[in-house]
């Protein structure tokens, strides 16, 4: 066998690894791993890069900043507590989920132990969290009234769609229908988000937690702007169950939507339920949605929206991608609206 096989390509390693290329190049962009050159320049991955990545998958597992990652690659072991104690945290939650279910199996036992079989539906629902938060409503305009029914809320739920197709409409409903619910709409960055920024001056907790989360985000490449701040001022406060975020990447760049994307995987079950709208595809990344993550998609021609699997050949998914651009690209549209006749 020749040397030749102990080396992978970019994507043969990103599959091994079970990653994105996206990702392993963003680990090389930091500086985290660096992988050989082939003589036509093509990126090869040897034993060493292989072991140095997966090092990093498993450290950023554990909810570790790319900052943190590299100082606990150099040996350095500064803010290993907090991230430690929050990865505690995500696992409590987990097992919690997990006793949960485990009653709810004992239970199924139990009925089938006198006789009473399980249906398929309470089979089917084994593995969904007691605490699942459902809704259901008549579809507003531009619909036709349909009845549009969500049966379990999930950590993160993506609402994506083209211009004007309804989909802020569709936040909004979600809004005023979930229990203790809250819109956090594009009027947070009305005259440079000074109303958010004196509303974080103004609260000591409030402050402390936004101070907190950036420079979590910071670390992790983040670019501190008055945008990002008014946008933490919504996601850190107090009060609502639930948040519905309009256009979650409005104001901010690659990195920090990278950042804040990877912030709100690592709050673990026990964090509330938000719905971001989005057509960034660094804040929804296909081949990284996760098993508590939901896409929505509300179609041009204003059929229901429909739930979409995150996989090729999922019915809807090609639609979802269509809708996603890249940072840049959705920076050159900003101020574009869809403008369409108000109904009598």
């Amino acid at each position: 066998m020749s040397s030749s096989a102990q080396f992978l390509s970019a994507s043969e390693a990103a599959s091994r690894l079970g990653l994105s290329a996206k990702a392993l190049r963003l680990y090389e962009q930091r500086g985290l791993i660096a992988p050989i050159r082939t003589a036509a320049g093509w990126r090869a991955y040897g034993p060493h890069e292989m072991s140095r990545a997966a090092e990093i998958v498993a450290l950023r597992a554990l909810g570790f900043s790319l900052a943190q990652v590299a100082r606990l690659l150099k040996g350095d072991s500064q803010g290993l507590e907090p991230a430690l104690a929050a990865h505690q945290a995500v696992l409590e939650g987990q097992l919690r989920q997990l006793v949960g279910m485990i009653e709810k199996v004992g239970r199924l036992r139990d009925d089938l132990s006198r006789g009473e079989a399980p249906t398929a539906g309470e089979l089917s629902r084994l593995m969904v969290p007691d605490a699942g938060l459902s809704v259901a409503f008549d579809l507003p305009w531009p619909w036709g009234g349909e009845r549009f029914a969500l049966g379990h809320v999930r950590q993160l739920n993506y609402i994506v769609g083209p211009l004007g197709c309804g989909k802020t409409r569709l936040a909004r409903r979600l809004a005023e229908t979930l229990p203790n619910a809250a819109f956090l709409g594009l009027d947070r960055l009305a005259d440079g988000g000074a109303a958010a920024l004196a509303r974080v001056d103004a609260d000591p907790v409030l402050k402390s937690r936004v101070d907190q989360t950036l420079a979590w985000l910071v670390e992790d490449g983040a670019v501190v702007s008055d945008a990002l701040i008014a946008l933490l001022a919504g996601l850190e406060s107090e009060g609502p169950a639930i948040l519905v975020v309009d256009m979650i990447e409005q104001g901010l760049n690659q990195a920090s939507q990278e950042a804040l994307i990877a912030h709100l995987r690592r709050r673990g079950p026990d964090g509330r339920p938000i719905f971001l709208l989005t057509r960034s595809c660094a804040i929804l990344d296909l081949a990284a949605v996760g098993a508590d993550e939901a896409i929505i998609l509300c179609p041009a021609n204003h059929s229901p929206p429909t739930h979409v699997a995150p996989y090729p050949g999922a019915p809807g998914y090609e639609a979802v991608a269509t809708c996603l651009a890249s940072p840049e690209v959705r920076a050159r549209t900003d101020g574009v609206i869809a403008w369409r006749p108000q109904v009598a």
